[in-house]
This record gives structure tokens, sequence and C-alpha cells, in this order.
């Protein structure tokens, strides 16, 4: 069976050293280009983390005089240990990659198909090895903190940036212009909203002021009651958040469960991608460490969403129907979904790692295959039955890959295409959910 999460031993810093020398050609012994959200604050705290835990000496950070760039320092066995990371952007990484000034992509967006096929006589970019979430993001709508509007849906806020909607009156709000807030076109940030909520209907309008930074764009939404601007989850800062709803499903504002789960609407991953598995131990022994507990640890406290589960006691409202409550009366849910690669046939690369991450929460916590329930969903289909058996479907397939993880006969059931978390036809319907005993 393929090992989905590395239990490589630490790392011999004098070897470790022979072999940055040898597989690097730019001048910092490893080098992260890309997003902005991933390199601001995330990047720095995973490699900082690396290091100490290998060197077991301090690491400090250093300015290197362009903005939105730093230098991780350590000493390893005598020798010194550069790591370069620049946050220019998600499209600014895949060009370094290619051209091999980069070791990490760090992207806020998944590899367009595009990239995949110019990258693919190196490496399969959407295969397990070059592919590595290391976080869950909630893409946030800001406002001002005085802003009585407290949610908005996909579509509106779609029109909003498209310049259709332009007074805050149009939407429940004071009688104020709007003034928008985006981020560039280098970032992935932008490459997700506008793919989120702007689709192929809106475009944006020329009136946007643009932004490189995710912090600033905060701050100044924060200072503009006419303002409406979006940011990662983890630069929110003293903006005000809006709930998001998507077609017939609730509004769901960004937090631990919501995002973690991917249930909310603008949820997103965020990638470290290598070209294929690392030849540098360097390289490696990061990802390694960024997908496993610790490192997931230092992803929740940059104020992004970790992928460590956790269960949690879901607030149902009104919508939620009487025989879904009597179903997990007796339990929480887990952090955790489990989605679908595309054609929906076969688990994606961050649930084939997932599957792990739940064994490891059973061993952590003294439960075991009985304390767990998964319960499929289906999107919207012309027959209840149809939905009813992809759903079980869902389920019966998560249940056969835990079992290759050791978590053997699961309960499982599907619960049609009801409870809906996203439109119709949004791949987010068609999801497993994870629920475990509380008592």
């Amino acid at each position: 069976m393929r090992r989905l999460l590395s239990t490589r031993p630490l790392i011999n810093l004098a070897f470790l050293t022979l072999s940055i020398n040898s597989a690097t050609s730019h001048a910092n012994e490893l080098e992260i280009h890309g997003s902005n959200t991933v390199g601001a604050t995330l990047a720095p705290m995973l490699v900082s983390g690396y290091l100490e835990e290998h060197t077991g000496k301090p690491v400090r950070a250093e300015a290197t005089g362009r903005e939105n760039e730093q230098r991780i320092l350590a000493r390893g066995n005598g020798k010194a240990i550069e790591v370069l990371v620049a946050a220019h952007g998600s499209s600014t990484g895949y060009k370094a990659l290619v051209a091999g000034q980069a070791d990490v992509w760090a992207s806020s967006r998944p590899v367009k198909a595009r990239e995949a096929e110019e990258f693919r006589h190196r490496a399969d970019l959407t295969s397990l090895e070059s592919e590595h979430v290391i976080a869950i993001d909630g893409l946030a709508i800001l406002v001002h903190p005085s802003n009585p509007v407290n949610q908005l849906s996909i579509d509106v806020l779609g029109r909003i940036y498209a310049g259709n909607i332009r007074n805050w009156s149009e939407v429940g709000g004071p009688d104020l212009p709007i003034t928008l807030y985006a981020r560039d076109d280098r970032s992935g940030t932008w490459d997700t909203f506008k793919s989120l909520v702007l689709a192929e209907k809106y475009s944006l309008d020329a009136s946007a002021m643009r932004y490189e930074s995710n912090d600033q764009l905060s701050d100044d939404v924060s200072r503009d009651p006419s303002g409406i601007g979006f940011a990662g989850l983890a630069s929110v800062r003293d903006s005000k958040v809006l709930a998001i709803s998507e077609g017939d499903a609730p509004a769901l504002k960004p937090n631990q469960l919501t995002v973690a789960s991917e249930d909310y609407p603008l949820a997103r991953r965020l990638f470290m991608y290598t070209a294929g598995t690392p030849d540098s131990e360097l390289v490696s022994g990061l990802v390694d460490f960024a997908l496993a507990g610790p490192g997931q640890e230092l992803v929740a406290r940059s104020g992004f969403i970790s992928q460590n589960p956790i269960a949690v006691r879901p607030e149902f409202d009104d919508s939620v129907p009487e025989s879904f409550r009597r179903l997990t009366e007796r339990y929480d849910r887990l952090t955790v979904n489990f989605r679908f690669a595309e054609g929906r046939t076969k688990l994606d690369n961050k649930a084939l790692r997932d599957l792990r991450r739940v064994r490891d929460y059973l061993d952590q916590t003294g439960k075991n295959a009985d304390d767990l329930m998964l319960i499929g969903f289906a999107d919207q289909q012309g027959n209840e039955l149809r939905a009813q058996m992809i759903s079980e479907l869902r389920a019966l397939s998560v249940r056969k890959a835990l079992n290759e993880v050791g978590i053997r006969d699961v309960a499982y059931t599907g619960y049609g295409h009801y409870m809906p978390v996203g439109g119709r036809g949004s791949p987010r319907n068609g999801r497993v959910e994870v629920w475990i005993r509380s008592r």
C-alpha cells in the first residue's frame, strides 16, 4: 500500500547539508516562491518550526530588502542554512518552479490544467507526490465593523464587484456608495475569488483598488465604512466578516468546522507544490513536517485551519430535518469531509492523507472504528432513489478506503440529496461526513 504520510526519521544534519549543496543551483539552500497568503506568515512559520526541530537551535528571520520577501536562517553541524520565502502571488511561484528557481511553489489555488500540462514532461503536478495541501483557508468577505449587512449570496457579491450594485442601500445597508477592494492579478486569492464569485458571468469593475497584501487590504477596509474586500481568513484583523450563501443552501460564516470541512462556499485549499518526490532531504523534510501533526499545529497558530481532525458539535439551524437530528444526536462531527477527484470515482489527494489523520485521531483519543459513522451526500438528482444510491456508494467508498489503513467495518449510511451546502451542481454537495460517538 502506498505510504500517504511519511514516517521518515529525523534527518541527520550532516547528510542534510550535503544534499542541500548538491540539489540546488540557486543562492539559497531552499527557495519557496508564490502566494502572499501562504508566504506572508504560514510558510516562514513552517520553515522555522522544521529547522528548529532538526537543528535544535534558534532560527531567525531577516528582511531581504524586497517587499514581501524574507530569509529564514539557521545553523546545523556548523554550517549555515538559508531559506528564501518570496511571496509575490501564486502565479509567480509557478513561473519560478518552471524556471528552476523555486524548490517549492506556494499556492492559494490548485494548479491550472494548462500549467499541469506544460509541466508534465518534468512531473505530474496533480499527483500525490507533487500536490501537498498544507492548510484550509476561508476566503473572508470583509466590511467595516459598523456595516449592518450580515450576509450576502455569491451572486449578489458578484454583482457588487461587477459594479451592477453600487450602493449599500440596495442590499439592506446604509445609503453609502460601495468602495471595492480586491487582490491583484498575480494573487491566488484573486484567482479563487474570480473563479468562485465572478466565474464567467461577471468582470471586475474598473473602480476596484488592487492590493498585493492581504493584511493591507483588510486594514484599509476596516477604516472605510463604505468598503468591501476579500482576503484570506488569517487576515481578517479589524474588519467584519460576512456570512455567504450559494443557491438555496443556508448562509455560512467561515469558522473551524465550516472551513475545515470545506462546507463554507468560499473555502479553499492552500498548497505546496514540488516537482514530484523532492530529491533534496531539506525539501522533502519540510513538506512532511508541514503535513504532519506538529506542522498542522503551526497552521492553526498562524490563523488558518489545521487539517488535524477535532470533534465539534454543530449548531443546527431550522433547515436541518428532524430525521438527521435523530441520526446524529449521540455523535459529534469531525472537522473533515471526504471528497472525490475529478469524475467523482476516487478520493482526491487531500482525502488520501485524511485517511491517516482519522486513524491518528482515533489512536490519540482512545476511540475505535465502532465509534465512527460515515454519512454520504449526493448533489441534487431528478430521482430521489438515485440520489440515495449515490450517497450510499460514496460512503461505502470511504469505508473501503478506511479498511485499507486499518479502520475496519465503519458504520455508514446515505442521506441522498438533502442538506446541500452549495447550489445545484456544486461539487461540494457530493461529500462524505465523518461523525464520532460522543456518549
